[in-house]
């Protein structure tokens, strides 16, 4: 076993998340929407991983279900040597201290009738960890760290502006000491002098008490600013997987291309859009996905072939895995179909 598989925290093996819709008519069949469909990855201890994509494509349902808050229809999640879809009641409940989220939305997460005190500290009445005292003393604590003070712990959720809410959200997930953290777009519903704010003392957090981070985005510039490692998904499948140097320096999915050339770069004095491609016509519906590539529709370079078969996830470099039969391998180097172009 190697290095890497002994250090890894969070493994996800061929996950898959389907709901039934129930039946479209008389007559026929129950649909059912694949949401996630087939999602592999692994989270070494301390770093982040950052799963990325545009709405719809199925990366908060995957952090949802690695968290049991979704069901798993398929597959596996592990963490540590705990197989966490097999755990129900009491052993489920146990297991939650080592695993916590931080919400995307800073204002519908918290109760407006809780003082910000009593916030982070369920957690810890939750699951029955420490003495009152040590609560009292953890909750404190945990207000330094995220840059509140003391005499806040008194205050309601409206007293608050929204990064100072989404501070509280991340005391309260640090509070039980997961090894774990899921980040749901965590800085997406605050103003962007703020999010700078967030993503420094996520990372900070980090350092400090090694913890280990699922990051969900659509922002490219926060995944580059925050991650170690990035997977891109695109209608339930993880089409490209790779390190971040490796992705942002050459990524090789034509959906990944379109979504790199999306991010404003500065040019000129000014910000603008990098050559950005635009893809036409809406992503294939979840219920019913195409046999073959399911970006194939959009793609800009798509063959004949790419719509007759589903290209497997293949390391074409060291750690680097793309899901699209148009990338070459020439001199041990890989080629993609699509190139971002320099603004």
């Amino acid at each position: 076993m190697s290095a890497r598989e002994t250090d890894t925290l969070l493994t996800v093996n061929d996950l898959k998340v389907h709901f039934p819709r129930g039946k479209a008519g008389w007559g026929r069949k129950a649909e059912v929407v694949k949401a996630v469909d087939g999602v592999s990855f692994q989270v070494r201890r301390g770093t982040t991983l950052a799963v990325v994509g545009e709405s719809g494509s199925g990366k908060t349902t995957t952090a949802l279900s690695v968290m049991r808050l979704a069901p798993i229809t398929g597959g596996h999640v592990r963490l540590g040597d705990t197989d966490l879809g097999a755990l129900e009641g009491e052993a489920l409940r146990r297991a939650r201290s080592r695993m916590q989220i931080i919400f995307q939305d800073p204002f519908s997460s918290l109760n407006p009738r809780e003082r910000a005190g009593a916030a982070v500290r369920a957690p810890l009445e939750l699951m029955k960890i420490g003495t009152p005292a040590e609560r009292e003393a953890r909750v404190a604590e945990l207000f330094e760290a995220v840059g509140l003070r003391p005499e806040q712990q008194q205050l309601f959720p409206h007293q608050f502006s929204g990064g100072q809410r989404q501070r509280i959200n991340i005391a309260r997930a640090l509070a039980t000491n997961p090894e774990l953290v899921v980040c749901d777009e965590p800085v997406s519903a605050l103003d962007i002098a703020i999010r700078a704010q967030i993503l420094n003392l996520l990372a900070r957090l980090q350092r400090e008490r090694g913890l280990t981070y699922l990051f969900i985005s659509h922002d490219m510039a926060v995944v580059e600013h925050l991650c170690d490692d990035v997977a891109v998904m695109y209608l339930g499948q993880i089409v490209e997987r790779a390190p971040r140097r490796s992705f942002f320096a050459r990524p090789l999915h034509p959906y990944s291309v379109a979504l790199m050339s999306a991010v404003p770069t500065v040019a000129g004095g000014r910000r603008r859009a990098a050559n950005r491609i635009k893809l036409t016509g809406d992503p294939p519906s979840p219920i019913d996905p195409p046999p073959g590539c399911r970006f194939a529709g959009r793609c800009p370079v798509a063959e004949p072939a790419c719509k007759a078969e589903l290209p497997p996830l293949r390391e074409v470099a060291p750690d680097h895995w793309v899901r699209c039969r148009r990338v070459d391998v020439f001199e041990g180097q890989p080629r993609p179909p699509l190139r971002l172009q320099p603004a």
